[in-house]
């Protein structure tokens, strides 16, 4: 993995990938009073940073963003321009509202205004098939997991670190388990290894190179994605996220107004039919998501559009759907 990505270390981590984020942020500032984490956050993965550092004791500063947007860049150097930090967080894609953040523009702004700071990247579920050259980004830690994008399954997350920095953070785990450093410097597992689970991301791995790598892994989302869209927006169903600040991930759609609509009702009728989306929001808007990644193709992305449509019809709702 490390040679295919060009990267000084790779640390494995039996565990999910909600525990990366306990793994980075604590060893990389030390409490003190003038040491903080600057989370730069539009939406609920970025605030779930917030409670990383709550939880151990880390001075932050969260800086959030309209949730239907990508992170304003300008904004960020300005924050980046006005204090001190030791580390800087950012989530890759936010799955909260689909918006895919500009991780390298503010990795570079990081290495400009902060150049000793640590730049974190949470790639939880963009990582495999949303390109993003780490040394030109100047990421120092990147997250993710063995499911998602690279489509094994659930059990271990890994962190991709600059080793150089990761040599300096000894002993500043608050943590035995979660302690990042000391799983690189042990060259096995110190507890009980997650075997199924890698042999599992072994075979992901080599069927993701075997089919065209992250470049056509892109392509088949890409190309999921477009069908939903298309096929929902002719349904007359409108996106939380804007154009161009959208990623071909997962899609949220605002809830029509139709007194006739209901989620819960929507949702259980595609179930029962084998169609299965993101079962709630996470969003101050009233939307719903779905998800495109996976071993999913052409014709699973047409078969949920026109799930969706006869629901909807079944429902009483018209369509095109209205918002009043």
């Amino acid at each position: 993995m490390k040679s295919r990505i060009h990267v000084d270390q790779v640390v494995l981590d039996h565990s999910e990938g909600q525990k990366s984020s306990f793994h980075i942020i604590p060893p990389l500032a030390l409490v003190t009073v003038c040491r903080q984490v600057l989370i730069l956050s539009n939406g609920a993965y970025g605030r779930r940073q917030a409670k990383v550092c709550e939880a151990a004791g880390i001075p932050y500063t969260l800086r959030e963003f309209p949730e239907d947007r990508a992170l304003d860049v300008s904004a960020a150097e300005e924050l980046l321009a006005s204090d001190s930090f030791t580390t800087v967080t950012a989530v890759h894609c936010e799955t909260s509202s689909g918006v895919l953040n500009p991780v390298q523009k503010i990795g570079q702004a990081v290495r400009r205004l902060q150049p000793h700071a640590a730049f974190v990247v949470d790639s939880m579920s963009a990582f495999g098939a949303v390109p993003l050259d780490l040394e030109e980004a100047g990421v120092d830690y990147l997250v993710s997991s063995a499911n998602k994008c690279i489509e094994g399954v659930p059990g271990f997350a890994f962190a991709i670190c600059r080793l150089k920095h990761l040599k300096t953070t000894k002993g500043n785990s608050r943590s035995l388990s979660l302690d990042l450093y000391e799983q690189w410097f042990n060259p096995r597992f110190r507890f009980t290894p997650p075997t199924h689970t890698m042999l599992a991301f072994h075979c992901a791995l080599r069927h993701l190179l075997s089919a065209g790598g992250v470049t056509a892994q892109a392509e088949r989302y890409r190309s999921n994605n477009a069908t939903v869209k298309r096929g929902l927006t002719e349904l007359g169903f409108r996106q939380l996220v804007r154009d161009g600040d959208d990623c071909y991930i997962i899609t949220s759609f605002l809830c029509p107004s139709d007194p006739l609509f209901s989620f819960s009702e929507l949702y259980q009728r595609l179930s029962e039919r084998g169609l299965v989306i993101y079962p709630g929001k996470v969003t101050e808007a009233d939307c719903f998501r779905v998800g495109n990644i996976g071993d999913l193709h052409q014709e699973d992305m047409v078969r949920l559009v026109e799930g969706v449509r006869d629901v909807l019809k079944e429902m009483g709702v018209t369509t095109p759907v209205r918002y009043d």
